[in-house]
């Protein structure tokens, strides 16, 4: 039988984690569409509303309802403008494992947003959910990604070798595949221990609650 995730918001003192709804369409879709964006995911490019559409409506309510894992908008809790995006995917129930990924809007970076967004969301995927590890893939020249990694106290475990596939822009704006290793990080829930007092300086995981 499959397992689900509860259908829940998650509210840090400067983030609530939401499920996405049809306001943010506009906001996802123009979030996408940034080139860092492109270069080191696999969406569609360009991302139409349609694109966001589909997947505000169908695609993400499907991740949670399948099994597969749960996705979070994550927006500002004073301004409710859309900051970002929290997947954890590939789910397995038995093990107790998941992985996580994210992507911030080109305005917001800079604030510390998706290490606040990521640590929330490992501190009730551990501590409600009771799993046991949390994995985090990066592209090898994706910096920001594993300083995020890193800061949130995640493991690096290795390196797969010329696993993904990122996108670069040619010298005349087309965008063009190229491989690229990726490091694989893991986050445990004793990994959390180090990382309290610097939770508690961001303003932290602070509550969750079921989202109706």
């Amino acid at each position: 039988m499959t397992s689900t995730f509860p259908n829940i918001s998650i509210s840090t003192e400067r983030l609530v984690l939401r499920p996405f709804d049809e306001s943010d369409i506009e906001a996802f879709a123009e979030m996408m569409n940034d080139e860092m964006v492109t270069a080191w995911t696999s969406v569609p490019q360009p991302y139409t509303e349609a694109h966001a559409r589909a997947w505000i409506n169908r695609l993400a309510p499907a991740e949670r309802t399948e099994g597969r894992g749960i996705v979070f908008a994550v927006a500002e809790f004073l301004t409710q403008r859309l900051v970002g995006i929290v997947h954890l995917q590939n789910t397995d129930w038995r093990v107790r494992a998941s992985e996580i990924s994210y992507v911030v809007a080109p305005w917001a970076r800079g604030e510390g947003y998706a290490s606040e967004a990521a640590l929330a969301t490992a501190q009730w995927l551990f501590h409600d959910q009771k799993f046991e590890r949390l994995e985090l893939r990066t592209a090898a020249d994706n910096t920001a990604s594993q300083q995020v990694a890193q800061k949130i106290g995640c493991i690096s475990e290795g390196v797969l070798r010329n696993s993904w596939i990122a996108r670069t822009r040619t010298e005349d704006g087309e965008w063009v595949d190229v491989r690229t290793d990726v490091i694989v990080w893991s986050l445990l829930p004793e990994d959390l221990a180090g990382i309290a007092e610097q939770l508690a300086d961001t303003g932290g995981f602070t509550s969750y609650s079921d989202w109706n």
